[in-house]
C-alpha cells in the first residue's frame, strides 16, 4: 500500500483570482471572528506578496504579518488599509432582511 505523504495546507496558495479572494473574505466575516478576519487578511496579503502590500498602505512587513496572524489584533485602521490595498471594497448589507432568505 502506498504511503500518503501530507504537508502543511497553505490558503495563500490557493488564492490565484480575485473571485477566490473575495469569496475566502466573504466566508470569513459572514463568519463574524475578528480573529478569523484578521488572519484570513493575512493570508490574502501574502497571496499578493506581504511586501507589495506594507508598501502600499506603508506599514511595516514584520507589523503586518504579526496584525493579520491567527493571534493578530489589528487596528480597523490597519485592516481598511489592508483592504484597500488588495482591491477589495467593503459594502453594507441589510443583515435582518437578508437572514430571512
Amino acid at each position: 500500500m502506498a504511503k500518503t505523504i501530507t504537508g502543511p495546507w497553505d490558503p495563500a496558495e490557493h488564492l490565484n483570482t480575485q473571485e477566490d479572494i473575495v469569496a475566502y473574505l466573504e466566508a470569513a466575516l459572514e463568519d463574524g471572528d475578528s480573529q478569523l478576519i484578521a488572519s484570513v487578511l493575512g493570508d490574502i496579503a501574502r497571496s499578493k506578496g506581504m511586501t507589495e502590500i506594507a508598501r502600499e498602505t506603508g506599514l511595516g512587513r514584520e507589523s503586518l504579518y504579526k496584525a493579520l496572524s491567527p493571534n493578530g489584533n489589528p487596528e480597523f485602521a490597519t485592516v481598511l488599509k489592508v483592504i484597500r490595498a488588495l482591491g477589495i471594497r467593503l459594502r453594507a448589507t441589510d443583515a435582518l432582511s437578508s437572514a430571512s432568505h
